[in-house]
């Protein structure tokens, strides 16, 4: 008997002591991990000293708040500028950092880097996630970089030439609708809501071959893009609505779910009647006839595109680039062709001399309409376009969140993870990259005045690994 309470004893403390061992080796981890979480901290926060800040809002707020998506939120940001032209830092919260760059010297560090180090920060898109799926704009790593390879010939010369010509006619639609308006004897114009209806128009035709006639006459489609834009903008303005779980639960969150599904139900049935059009076994031979024959729209180059294992896009990537396409072809074209219309009607001087330029161009031709190769021959109204988009970019600011410390050229670094904003309307206002920031003035893209200037002075549409025709 005490034989056996002895061996009990044994096995007990044989197993107190196994339990300790995994005790140990847990609180061992745990206490490493602590450590390296604490060192990695301090050495984030020893790099963000380096970036100075403006006052908080409260030590729980942070500067969440300070800077608005509005009107008035660009004339504050405007004032960070000319405090901090070479960029800042900002707390959302109290542990989020992000830093914000302006000055181009300092943007090339980032922007410079490869995509997989730069990564675009998508906590700034994911409104647009469930419209625009995992497109061009939305997507990251290889699926972006297979997509972008594949979808590079849709941007070649060959393909955007015949395309002058739909642009012109969309145009022409506009003309006319504001000479009804001006013999009516209207004095008034939504400026913006035609050029957005025409640039939609023309987006339709390029990018399925379809004509809704949506200038003249209401078109659900478009009417639907239309309301989705607003409504993700109305969202981003709306702080507790970035939740999902409660933006689905409001009326507005309703409504864009089901404009989400009228968007996709219209590209998937494009995309299904086009393969249906198609012979299974010869369906490149027609793609490459239709491209010969100048008809290739974008729906045609997604079918046609294949990797470099021949692997085809499938048709959900093929809705995402095609949504895609439409979002961010109607919206920036829109805002950048209205301030410009607008700067040239508060310039009478400027408007006259870029009238002038055309007519000129078109002396004695038959034909009235611009063509590819008259872009090239319109210099003045190309340096009003640029000091238009310089003012008023369409898109503001662009996020990245690197993967690894980026050391910028002063010296200071952007430690790995943190969020990092590219603001592209702060660095087309930084007095100290363009005098008189607020003034437009053409000739600051006179080829003279150009040739000392940064290119990361001007980013209209970013640059980079992830530039234009990457979105982004």
């Amino acid at each position: 008997m005490p034989q056996l309470d002895l061996s009990c004893l044994r096995w007990s403390l044989e197993a107190s002591s196994l339990w300790l061992l995994v005790l140990l080796i847990g609180a061992s981890w745990i206490l490493a991990r602590v450590l390296a979480q604490t060192y990695s901290f301090y050495g984030t926060y020893h790099h963000l000293c380096g970036f100075p800040q403006p006052p908080k809002r409260s030590w729980f707020l942070g500067h969440l708040g300070m800077v608005t998506p509005t009107e008035q939120g660009l004339r504050e940001v405007t004032k960070l500028v000319a405090t901090y032209p070479q960029g800042f830092m900002t707390w959302m919260g109290p542990i989020l950092p992000i830093i914000t760059l302006c000055h181009p010297d300092i943007i090339r560090a980032v922007l410079g880097a490869s995509a997989a180090v730069a990564i675009k920060e998508v906590v700034f898109y994911t409104f647009l996630k469930p419209w625009l799926g995992d497109g061009l704009l939305l997507s990251a790593g290889d699926k972006w970089s297979r997509h972008r390879r594949m979808l590079t010939p849709a941007f070649h010369f060959n393909i955007l030439k015949p395309y002058v010509k739909i642009f012109n006619d969309s145009t022409n639609i506009m003309h006319a609708k504001w000479q009804r308006l001006t013999s009516g004897g209207s004095t008034r114009l939504d400026m913006f809501e035609n050029i957005s209806l025409m640039t939609l128009d023309s987006l339709q035709k390029c990018v399925f071959s379809f004509d809704s006639n949506c200038q003249e006459k209401p078109s659900e489609y478009i009417s639907t893009i239309l309301e989705l834009s607003a409504l993700v903008n109305k969202r981003y303005q709306q702080l507790l609505l970035h939740i999902d779980s409660l933006y689905q639960l409001t009326p507005n969150g309703m409504r864009f779910h089901k404009a989400c599904r009228l968007v996709h139900d219209f590209t998937d049935a494009v995309i299904q009647d086009r393969r249906r059009a198609l012979p299974s076994k010869h369906g490149d031979d027609v793609l490459k006839a239709k491209a010969k024959s100048k008809t290739l729209d974008f729906i045609d180059v997604l079918l046609l595109a294949k990797d470099e294992d021949g692997k085809e896009l499938s048709d959900g990537d093929i809705r995402a680039e095609a949504d895609t396409f439409m979002f961010e072809g109607h919206d920036t074209t829109a805002s950048g062709l209205s301030w410009t219309l607008y700067n040239l009607a508060r310039h009478p001087e400027y408007q006259e001399r870029c009238r002038q330029e055309v007519r000129e161009l078109l002396r004695d031709r038959e034909s009235q309409e611009i063509e590819w190769d008259d872009l090239a021959q319109l210099p003045f109204l190309t340096m009003c376009i640029k000091e238009s988009l310089r003012l008023h970019p369409p898109v503001t600011v662009i996020s990245r969140c690197c993967t690894q410390d980026i050391g910028l050229p002063d010296g200071r670094v952007i430690p790995k993870g943190v969020v990092c904003i590219i603001n592209i309307f702060t660095t087309h206002h930084n007095p100290t990259v363009w005098p008189d920031p607020e003034v437009y003035d053409p000739f600051r893209f006179d080829p003279e005045n150009v040739k000392n200037r940064s290119p990361l002075a001007f980013i209209p549409f970013s640059a980079g690994p992830r530039s234009p025709d990457s979105y982004g």
